[in-house]
């Protein structure tokens, strides 16, 4: 897997739910440098986790459309002879 990359428009965001997050919940203030810190941090180190459950999803999704799929096809055969 390739380090998650984020746009600076995405990071810009992040960083300010990371910030609103330790000051409404945890009524500490942090500066920016500090959440863009933090998000690397979960970047790198739990982002591999949700990443992996977002490849497994998929994956369900699209055995379930395989499956779903493979009834229609069956559904269009027509009877031999």
């Amino acid at each position: 897997m390739q380090d998650i990359e984020l746009s600076r428009d995405q990071i810009e965001r992040t960083v300010e739910k990371i910030k609103s997050y330790f000051e409404e919940e945890l009524q500490q203030d942090i500066g920016g440098f500090e959440a863009e810190f933090l998000l690397d941090f979960f970047a790198r180190e739990i982002g591999p986790t949700f990443y992996n459950r977002g490849l497994l999803d998929a994956q369900q999704v699209f055995t379930q459309k395989a499956e779903e799929l493979s009834y229609t096809i069956q559904e269009l055969e027509q009877p031999e002879l």
